[in-house]
């Protein structure tokens, strides 16, 4: 099973940049130009009703329209997120954001990165990835999950 990597950045030049190189190198890539798009925040404010990852990775920008990185992040992690890796990337990063993504556990990527820089961190994560893990299927309904998982 392919490395699943959820990427959420409203740069569509950067987005797509990371979505082929991901792709290229074997990764099963989801991306959104903004949180407020993916799936996971159809799940609201409840418990995440998942019993297994919805990724392996998460890796998203601090400042978006809608929602940023840190406030998605937060609410996964309230709601028993159970992705192990998780990286927030920013141009303008404060000391309060900072201190925020090192709380989460994030690891920080300041832009302009180093695209090495970043494929070793997904190096080392593919390393702390079990092999006999399940993945969620985050776009089945609810009670397309609990038919699976039942």
């Amino acid at each position: 099973m392919k490395p699943r990597v959820l990427i959420f950045e409203d740069s569509e030049i950067l987005r797509s940049t990371l979505e082929s190189i991901l792709i290229g190198l074997g990764f099963e890539v989801f991306t959104f130009s903004d949180p407020g798009m993916c799936p996971l925040c159809a799940l609201g404010d409840s418990i995440c009703p998942l019993n297994h990852a919805c990724s392996d990775i998460i890796i998203s920008d601090v400042n978006m329209p809608t929602k940023s990185g840190l406030e998605f992040i937060k609410e996964r992690l309230d709601n028993g997120c159970k992705s192990k890796c998780r990286a927030l990337m920013s141009a303008n990063w404060s000391d309060t954001d900072l201190q925020k993504a090192q709380e989460f556990g994030c690891r920080i990527f300041h832009k302009p990165f180093n695209l090495v820089e970043l494929l070793d961190w997904l190096k080392d994560c593919g390393k702390r990835i079990e092999s006999e893990r399940e993945l969620s299927d985050w776009f089945a309904s609810p009670k397309q999950q609990q038919r699976k998982l039942g």
